[in-house]
């Protein structure tokens, strides 16, 4: 059976927007108030998780859920399919704004920037940063149990050291080693199978398994079968790097406004990348080539995946 059809560029806009106003009732819902004591952390917490943001993973555990519920001509659904939706479109929300939190730290990228305004650290001290990122890791796990025992084990894998932090550790130890690859230029970068294997393993571990993650969620929440599961985080992987590599795209060729973050960042600091190892021209095709092995996960869901694939698309083609 043939892929689904290429989406169109607009649609995609619609259901991020409509996705970011269900999301925000969701995390108004589980995250505590910024008048509730310790105030310094839970007004940190806040900062970040309301500072905007594409909504992205909540937005494919939205079109999951969806997809599920209309292949089982189910598309009202029940108050609890619902409730358990807000719980995953949450969660995954959550866990996501820690491991920005962490990710910008001093410690690790020492970004000053997130979402077009002062990261965590700055806006608060560091302390309080970490404190933040930690009190949202748990939220996000206690939050995901509303959907069920699966979605927290999924999370979990997600977000340890087989998933993010696992990632996060790999990119730091890879920038050491890719510095000092960069001297030796003996074997062509993009045939360095060893430097390859490790650009891929960070950037499934640090992106790409917590968008699987999402579409999972969304999935489960929908009461979808081991199948579906599976085949939708097959689809949220290859779409997961189809995202970082339009991520280390735009690092290079957008601005800090457009971005929201600082530009050219990973470059400055030296990172393993696409763009380092392949080019930009190269690394756009890499994209697309994810982004097709994703429409070609969901080619058996058509015509109940249409939204998946506006989004999908949509990973390739933003620029920001």
């Amino acid at each position: 059976m043939p892929a689904p059809a290429r989406p169109a560029p607009d649609r995609a806009t619609s259901l991020l927007d409509e996705a970011a106003g269900i999301t925000e009732t969701a995390l108004e819902r589980f995250l505590p108030g910024e008048t509730v004591e310790p105030v310094r952390l839970h007004r940190a917490m806040r900062y970040s998780v309301f500072a905007g943001g594409k909504r992205l993973r909540p937005a494919l555990a939205l079109s999951a859920f969806r997809m599920v519920q209309s292949a089982r001509s189910r598309p009202a659904g029940s108050p609890g399919d619902h409730e358990r939706l807000l719980a995953a479109m949450a969660s995954v929300e959550l866990l996501h704004t820690y491991t920005l939190i962490h990710d910008d730290l001093p410690a690790m990228d020492d970004d000053d920037l997130r979402r077009g305004r002062p990261t965590c650290h700055r806006a608060f001290d560091e302390a309080t940063a970490i404190l933040a990122g930690d009190a949202l890791q748990c939220l996000a796990f206690g939050t995901a149990a509303l959907v069920g025992l699966q979605a927290v084990l999924v999370l979990s894998a997600a977000a340890g050291s087989l998933g993010v932090v696992g990632g996060q550790q790999d990119d730091c130890d890879a920038t050491a080693h890719w510095q000092r690859r960069l001297a030796d230029p003996a074997t062509p970068l993009h045939q360095d199978a060893a430097l390859i294997a490790a650009l891929e393993r960070i950037h499934r571990r640090k992106t790409a398994a917590l968008i699987s993650a999402s579409c999972q969620l969304g999935a489960m929440a929908a009461g979808c079968d081991e199948a579906t599961r599976e085949r939708l985080g097959a689809f949220g992987e290859a779409i997961g790097l189809a995202f970082q590599i339009a991520d280390d795209i735009l690092d290079q060729t957008a601005t800090s406004h457009d971005l929201g973050k600082t530009a050219g960042k990973d470059a400055a600091q030296g990172k393993l990348t696409y763009v380092a190892v392949y080019g930009l021209e190269a690394a756009h095709r890499q994209a697309t080539a994810h982004l097709d092995q994703a429409l070609l996960a969901l080619a058996g869901d058509s015509p109940h995946a249409d939204a998946l694939v506006e989004l999908a698309g949509f990973v390739v083609r933003r620029r920001n």
